[in-house]
């Protein structure tokens, strides 16, 4: 019998729920009803334990990682790669001792003016949208 809006309307029914002969929700009810009824549960079927999990060893897993990562590093250094990026890291070093880089008060100062700005440049935008807002609410 059908009691659902639904039907007629090209959808399927759900199927009503099945319990599995020896399942846990069978063991469950019968333990919640043999309880109600202030039964004991003997004759409660427990079901059994799933089944266990295959263990693997830590130490397998850590020889697993450490054959990529080897596979890995075999692979860059025989294409080069390797070789460019430690030539890339050394350029750059180079180059990074050539720069000028500030002193503590200059790089001071530089901050206190940066924080200025963004002071000066937040309380225009909370003024212009103050002043949009209010132009809004004025002509609605």
């Amino acid at each position: 019998v059908a009691v659902s809006k639904t039907v007629g309307w090209g959808f399927d029914s759900l199927p009503p729920c099945q319990v599995k002969p020896g399942g846990v929700a069978e063991w469950s009810i019968a333990a919640v009803l043999k309880t109600a009824s202030g039964e004991s549960l003997t004759g409660v079927r427990i079901p059994p334990p799933p089944p266990k999990k295959r263990i693997v060893n830590f130490y397998v897993k850590l020889g697993i990682v450490a054959a990529v990562v080897a596979g890995v590093f075999a692979f860059l250094w025989g294409k080069g790669y390797l070789l460019r990026l430690s030539n890339y890291i050394a350029e750059t070093r180079e180059e990074l001792k050539k720069c000028t880089w500030p002193t503590w008060d200059e790089l001071k100062g530089s901050t206190v003016v940066v924080l200025v700005s963004i002071l000066i440049l937040g309380g225009f935008t909370v003024g212009i949208d103050l002043f949009i807002t209010l132009v809004v609410r004025a002509v609605i």
